[in-house]
């Protein structure tokens, strides 16, 4: 009991010195270390990112994320961000060895060896006393995971211990946070709203009668997505823009307007067409013909599929394009033999 409330009390005091989202891990002890001997330097901060993000536009009823048109793209599955003053790292650091060796003692155990990153920290190889004369003049950068990808083998490459970058340097680290890869992280967060097409005739569609399929401009708009790590004034910004819409039947008895099945967007930033009873004889520029009727067969599948462009803009100037992305949603469709029709 006595050894259970001691590190009940010892977490209970170490969580204090770490703020309510972090943790502090232990390296694994190495594979030749004895039975009852636990050894090892202490890892590098396993912290949850502090890149914050925030979203404007498309006010979807239901979205969904987009899929890059490149599947070679992925976002990144782990970075180094900047993360403790040197004040902090100290007291969580030093917070971390103390638990560590008195639990230790209390079991009866070797006390874990440190040597090796109390040296890196405190004993000057490189760094003296966790850089306390540098406070205010950098951070200790760490590696974070991607909590999007926490799964990805990846995710775990950012393995380094912490190292300190002085303000106004950029470290030399290719996977340290920058402002193209906060552009990435918003890029994953973007969520677009369900592409739900305006059809003439609704409901219920005809073996051989055009099919006009339409999106209005008012019932999509682009969506913005920032992403911002706070205190270091680096930020990113996505925009993603409706392009063209593809339409996909759902069946092979049907023709598609245009033959490619890509809706372009118009210069008003509508997709298609509306249809009008002067149209009537015409093909749509945007729409389907079903030739077959579904009779008791389930419905057809008709996918439609918007792609957005997506680019960028950060801080300092910073800028570019990412890949396409594209987001489809599926709508149930019966086709019904000739009969007389009221457009």
């Amino acid at each position: 009991m006595k050894f259970r409330s001691f590190l009940v009390a010892s977490l209970a005091a170490y969580a204090t010195l770490v703020s309510a989202h972090a943790a502090v891990a232990f390296e694994e002890p190495a594979a030749d270390a004895g039975a009852g001997k636990p050894s090892g330097d202490a890892s590098g901060p396993t912290l949850s990112s502090r890149v914050a993000f925030k979203v404007k536009g498309g006010k979807p009823s239901s979205s969904g994320p987009i899929a890059p048109v490149d599947t070679n793209w992925s976002p990144p599955p782990c970075w180094y961000e900047p993360y403790w003053t040197a004040k902090d790292f100290k007291s969580v650091t030093e917070a971390q060895w103390s638990i560590a060796e008195s639990n230790a003692k209390i079991a009866g155990l070797d006390a874990p060896d440190y040597s090796k990153t109390k040296d890196r920290y405190k004993n000057g190889k490189p760094y003296k006393d966790f850089n306390v004369s540098k406070q205010g003049k950098g951070r200790w950068w760490i590696g974070v995971v991607n909590p999007e990808m926490k799964d990805d083998p990846k995710s775990r490459s950012c393995n380094k211990p912490a190292f300190w970058v002085d303000n106004g340097r950029a470290p030399a680290e290719p996977q340290a946070i920058d402002t193209k890869m906060l552009a990435q992280l918003a890029y994953e967060q973007n969520k677009v709203p369900d592409t739900e097409v305006e059809m003439n005739p609704d409901g219920k569609q005809t073996v051989n009668l055009p099919s006009w399929i339409w999106l209005d401009k008012a019932k999509f708009e682009p969506v913005e997505v920032r992403a911002e790590l706070p205190g270091t004034g680096m930020w990113a910004a996505t925009k993603a823009e409706p392009v063209s819409l593809h339409l996909d039947p759902g069946t092979e008895d049907a023709k598609v307007f245009p033959a490619s099945g890509d809706c372009p967007i118009n210069d008003d930033g509508s997709i298609g067409t509306p249809y009008t009873k002067d149209k009537a004889k015409q093909d749509p520029p945007c729409g389907i013909t079903y030739l077959r009727s579904t009779n008791n067969a389930p419905p057809h599948r008709l996918k439609a599929t918007l792609t957005w462009k997506i680019s960028w803009q950060g801080s300092g100037g910073t800028g570019g394009d990412l890949p396409d992305g594209t987001f489809g949603t599926t709508t149930d469709v019966t086709v019904q033999e000739v009969q007389a029709i009221n457009r």
